[in-house]
């Protein structure tokens, strides 16, 4: 019998009927970089891959982007041409999950005010830390809860705003991370059909906890401030050793995961890793092995946008018609925690999906 971590979808079984992304309008070039970072275009490309990133405006938080990413994943599943089985629901979703390692506020969640925001009523709400990983996990829980039949529809959000964790001396995370924000809707659905979400992978080692963390701001801080400077505040990152961990257990964990539903390499037709960097996407799809006209990214023009990067990369690529009903898509993430987590699933016939490169700034009513 499989384990919950290890399992294949249930009788209930997630299908995917919605999928947006958006990053903020201000486009970061490696030319616009500060010039204290003393780096060019050329350097940062051989480093990371990216060649644009997009920083959010003063004054719009995670939350804003979450709202506009899930506005538009609403949209989305309201036009897609196969309608959820059973009964309708009086709001368009039963539950809503945002994953997020940069959230307003240290309390409440997140995904209580995002709810409220859409209007949708006192639905089930809850958010997920798992840094990068936090979409697939967050997939994980929501197919989950259709899978028990306490949900039918579900709204999951990643979003993240790692602009404001940047030291302004840290120029090995300020050329890397990124502003931006994913988002899917899940429905109940039948075992097969295009958008199914087929199984998870899901692994952690607390032990890698200190390679990639945010020191300060929690309780630990509060309870021995005199351990604790206003630097702590900021991202860190033990790159070198983050690199190692993240192709070793994205490779293994998508291969795990392949076994489990019964693929083999060549049946994956597109393959969706965490837009950590070039050089980590490269190094997992070689050993995975994928060839590269099967690889999804968009780390170039986005740069790594965390826990929203999988739902972004998605975006973009059903907008330029690279993915179609019926293929087999396999998602991989890494994260701080350590955490990491793969995905497989159908995909699915949707409407129209809009562009993550949008020209208006998302709302900041809150």
């Amino acid at each position: 019998m499989p384990s919950p971590t290890h399992g294949t979808a249930a009788e209930r079984t997630a299908v995917l009927e919605g999928l947006a992304g958006v990053v903020p309008p201000r486009a970061v070039s490696n030319d616009d970089l500060p010039a204290a970072w003393d780096t060019d275009d050329a350097w940062v490309r051989r480093r990371t891959g990216i060649r644009v990133r997009h920083w959010v405006a003063p004054g719009v938080s995670t939350g804003d982007l979450a709202l506009e990413a899930a506005r538009r994943a609403l949209a989305v599943a309201a036009a897609a041409p196969v309608r959820p089985l059973g009964a309708a629901t009086t709001a368009p979703v039963d539950a809503v999950v945002v994953a997020t390692s940069t959230p307003d506020r240290p309390m409440p969640a997140m995904a209580p005010q995002l709810a409220h925001r859409l209007g949708l009523g006192p639905v089930a709400a809850w958010d997920v830390a798992a840094a990068c990983s936090g979409f697939v996990y967050a997939l994980a829980g929501a197919a989950g809860a259709i899978g028990a039949g306490i949900a039918n529809r579900v709204l999951i959000v990643a979003a993240e705003v790692y602009s404001t964790l940047i030291a302004p001396d840290d120029r090995g995370a300020g050329v890397v991370f990124a502003d931006g924000a994913g988002a899917v809707v899940l429905r109940r659905g039948e075992q097969g059909e295009p958008g199914s979400v087929l199984g998870f992978d899901l692994g952690s080692d607390g032990a890698g906890h200190e390679l990639i963390e945010v020191p300060g701001g929690g309780a630990l801080a509060r309870s021995a401030p005199d351990r604790y400077t206003p630097a702590d505040l900021h991202f860190k990152m033990r790159g070198r050793d983050v690199f190692q961990e993240a192709v070793t257990h994205m490779t293994l964990s998508a291969q795990l995961l392949l076994k489990n539903v019964g693929w083999s390499v060549h049946d994956i037709d597109r393959f969706v890793a965490h837009q950590a960097n070039a050089r980590i996407l490269n190094a997992v799809a070689e050993r995975i092995p994928v060839p590269s006209d099967r690889q999804v990214a968009n780390i170039d023009r986005v740069g790594n946008t965390g826990a929203a990067s999988i739902p972004l990369a998605l975006a973009d690529a059903a907008e330029h018609g690279r993915l179609h009903a019926g293929q087999r898509v396999l998602l991989t993430s890494f994260g701080a925690g350590l955490t990491w987590g793969s995905a497989a699933l159908l995909w699915p016939d949707l409407a129209p999906v809009p562009s993550v490169h949008s020209t208006d700034g998302p709302p900041r009513s809150r």
